[in-house]
């Protein structure tokens, strides 16, 4: 999904996640703990937890919480990161969707647009920045793609997700950035599709009606099976947390994995749109 900030909205800067990151770092010490026994505690794998303490990951609302109580830190974690409330690269809209995503043990997506925001190379990313309206300065670009290539983490940090991905057969059609990156972009996903936890579905043209039509959706259930929706438009977002809204977007999700190609043939699918590139 897109996750650029909009012109006009002020980023948080990087110097204030990298202080969040010390004061986390300096209570897990206080407390004797290691990255590797800190991590289960909050229920965040190593590596997230090393983002964060580096200033490279916006913390959730769930870390905040999980870390002040773990690390009885007197309310020192809660009130700095009452000042992380942006990063740069980070449109407003997404930001709830973007607390939730790093947590999920389930998450589905379905794109008619662009390729996911997960699964984009940094040439096929840079290429969407680099064309947006308006012109994004060469700073906003690098911050942008910084972001948008952080979130691809999950795919292999959380290797027990989840994860399923319907895609129209025209996106992965349309060269964006010409024939070498959409190779490149092509060559990803194939890659991404040998992850036992990934499944990737080719909606086909050949398909008339189908129940994604409606527009690009994510789905996602959380480690305590609570389940979110988020929907986008141009310059907008819905996060979704009321359940019979819920219900009827999985009802819809349910249908295309029955509508799209098979894994199998979907893989097939890619394989020949990359040879004819």
């Amino acid at each position: 999904m897109a996750d650029e900030a909009p012109k006009g909205n002020e980023p948080e800067t990087s110097e204030s996640l990298r202080a969040f990151g010390e004061v986390v770092k300096a209570f897990r010490r206080r407390a004797g703990l290691t990255q590797e026994e800190f991590a289960p505690m909050v229920g965040y794998s190593v590596p997230m937890i090393a983002s964060i303490e580096q200033g490279r990951r916006l913390p959730s609302k769930g870390f905040v919480e999980r870390a002040e109580d773990v690390l009885d830190a007197f309310g020192v974690i809660r009130a700095a990161a009452k000042h992380l409330t942006r990063k740069a690269g980070l449109a407003k809209w997404f930001e709830g969707w973007a607390e939730l995503e790093p947590l999920a043990v389930t998450l589905y997506t379905f794109e008619n647009r662009l390729v996911p925001g997960l699964f984009q190379t940094p040439g096929y990313a840079r290429t969407l920045f680099e064309e947006q309206i308006p012109a994004m300065s060469d700073d906003k670009i690098e911050s942008n793609l910084i972001r948008r290539m952080e979130r691809t983490h999950i795919l292999t940090e959380r290797p027990e997700t989840i994860f399923s991905f319907i895609i129209e057969e025209h996106v992965l059609r349309r060269q964006v950035g010409g024939p070498e990156i959409m190779r490149e972009q092509l060559d990803h996903i194939l890659a991404l599709g040998d992850r036992r936890n990934i499944d990737i579905q080719v909606m086909a043209q050949s398909r008339g009606y189908h129940a994604g039509l409606g527009g690009p959706l994510c789905l996602l259930e959380t480690e305590e099976n609570a389940w979110y929706a988020y929907c986008e438009g141009q310059e907008t977002g819905q996060l979704i947390a009321d359940p019979k809204v819920v219900s009827i977007l999985q009802q819809r999700y349910a249908r295309m994995r029955a509508q799209a190609l098979s894994v199998e043939a979907s893989v097939s699918l890619l394989r020949e749109i990359r040879g004819a590139l």
